[in-house]
């Protein structure tokens, strides 16, 4: 059934029960007409001190931003670890992951015993691409804006998120959007799941059709050259550079124009993640030429989308968020040079040494279950039948640890179950994402610029600054442009959004609404 035939069907229901239909963009709580379209862009790994260092090659989309958008100058998010899929789904639930269910990229199961991916789901397949793995938000264990959005009505809002990465378009939009749709380094093709579509739309076959990755073939980038060959190793490689990005944009414009987001009386919601600054920014560092450029181009691929919006809907009816989901640390060799602390530490260590530890205290045997993105899983099944107490084998782990270099804290479940771990704010940002459920036994934190990792590359997840602060921009209808001094957390997000939308906020929601920025 199209849009079209569904606005009639719900007019023609409301005047049988005497009702009249709603108005064509109703005031919401702030007293501003609803925006026609809310498009959230989440830059992944996008630093907030890119803002600035920056600014002035910025002479398009992030221009605009930054000229006509509120613009948060402290907005951090408030939660450890800092990874993709935690940001994601806590930038529009609201909720902290220790509520949300999403406490990583990756958990250990123990009732699986298995490794658990984000919005991995076995009981559904990828539907256009080559069979790749299914996924879904299933795990993710409240709703979101775009989720409220759809039960706020007779179901004439359209929701649709598009990403590089499955997860990250699936965690922010939620379990009620029409489709989410990510890129399929496998096909190049852009694809989704079975759990949102049978099958996907013939606009998306058309897009697909006419092989938007191919076009890059023999590019170079950086001093990089891209294969000349269509396949696997050109579609994985061009995540790698702006071109990554360039495609989700195409694959919203085709959105946009295919799904009418925008056309009618009741907004619409379209979520987009552009991955490739991440991949770029794990490889080469925040203080690279690359990170420049890639940053650069985003305010041109940026540019380019808000003038596809205007001649579409009219940007003056669009509100804009514009975040990251997490930053990143410098490189161990940069800060070397700058006398600064920093340094990478294999977790293989750890692990080592409590393992050592249990052993000679309580004899031979594989003490530990599993170390999921630098955590520890104890193995309670050898515990209970060895008669120990959790407790005490939790602590003797937790001081075995407290030995290896550069191991800043440790926090344990049998601390943050008991709500013992606050301190300051960052045994806040440990409680905040520890799940009774679904969370470790052991979380190591290392000293400041350190982390986990092999030497090259860098990586975030830590609770220092560096990591959490992050953009925050709201541009549109009802928004006062200038500069926030006053903190926000990403938490606020959600809620505020459910303002300028007029509707419910997601379900564990902990945030407050931005009022600083509404119009009054």
């Amino acid at each position: 059934m199209n849009k079209a035939i569904l606005i009639l069907f719900a007019t023609v229901t409301l005047e049988i029960f005497g009702q009249s239909p709603a108005p064509a963009r109703q005031p919401a709580a702030s007293g501003v007409a609803k925006p026609k379209l809310v498009v959230v862009i989440v830059a992944d790994q996008f630093r907030y001190d890119y803002l600035l260092r920056f600014r002035k090659e910025y002479k398009e989309g992030l221009n605009q931003l930054l000229t006509k958008g509120a613009v948060f100058l402290n907005a951090r998010y408030d939660h450890f670890p800092t990874f993709t899929s935690v940001g994601h789904a806590a930038l529009l639930t609201g909720a902290f992951p220790s509520v949300n269910g999403i406490i990583g990229n990756q958990w250990y199961d123990r009732e699986s015993g298995k490794v658990v991916s984000s919005a991995a789901d076995e009981s559904v397949r990828q539907v256009g691409g080559d069979g790749g793995r299914g996924a879904s938000p299933r795990n993710l264990l409240v709703s979101t804006v775009g989720d409220e959005l759809k039960m706020s009505g007779p179901g004439l809002n359209r929701v649709i998120g598009i990403s590089l990465k499955d997860y990250s378009g699936i965690l922010a939009t939620g379990h009620m959007a029409d489709a989410v749709y990510w890129f399929d380094a496998r096909s190049g093709n852009f694809v989704s799941s079975s759990y949102y579509l049978q099958d996907i739309p013939q606009w998306v076959k058309d897009f697909n059709s006419s092989k938007p990755a191919d076009k890059y073939k023999g590019m170079d980038w950086q001093g990089t050259r891209l294969s000349d060959e269509a396949g696997p190793k050109l579609y994985g490689m061009l995540q790698f550079m702006p071109f990554g990005n360039d495609l989700v944009e195409q694959m919203a414009e085709s959105a946009i124009k295919a799904e009418q987001l925008g056309r009618d009386g009741e907004p619409d919601l379209l979520v987009l993640s552009f991955s490739s600054n991440d991949y770029v920014g794990h490889t080469h560092g925040p203080d690279s030429g690359q990170v420049r450029e890639v940053s650069v181009a985003t305010d041109q691929m940026l540019g380019k989308l808000f003038r596809f919006i205007d001649t579409q809907i009219g940007l003056s009816n669009v509100a804009v968020v514009f975040t990251a989901d997490h930053g990143v640390a410098p490189m161990p060799e940069v800060n070397a040079k700058r006398k600064m602390p920093g340094g990478r530490v294999s977790f293989a260590v750890i692990r080592s040494v409590v393992q050592k530890r249990l052993e000679e205290k309580y004899g031979p045997g594989n003490w530990i279950s599993s170390t999921p993105e630098d955590t520890i899983y104890l193995n309670w099944n050898l515990i209970r039948t060895s008669k120990l107490s959790l407790e005490e084998v939790i602590d003797e782990a937790a001081q075995a640890a407290l030995d290896v270099p550069q191991v800043f804290r440790i926090y344990t479940r049998t601390q943050l179950t008991g709500g013992l771990g606050i301190r300051d704010q960052i045994g806040r940002r440990v409680m905040n994402g520890f799940s009774f459920r679904r969370g470790a036994d052991l979380y190591v934190l290392l000293d400041p610029y350190f982390f986990y990792g092999a030497g090259g590359s860098t990586t975030h997840g830590t609770a220092f600054g560096y990591d959490n602060h992050v953009p925050l921009i709201f541009m549109g209808p009802g928004i006062k442009a200038g500069q926030i001094y006053e903190s926000a957390v990403m938490n606020d997000v959600a809620p505020t959004l459910s303002a300028i939308l007029g509707i419910e906020t997601p379900s564990g929601s902990e945030g407050r609404i931005l009022s600083e920025i509404l119009a009054k």
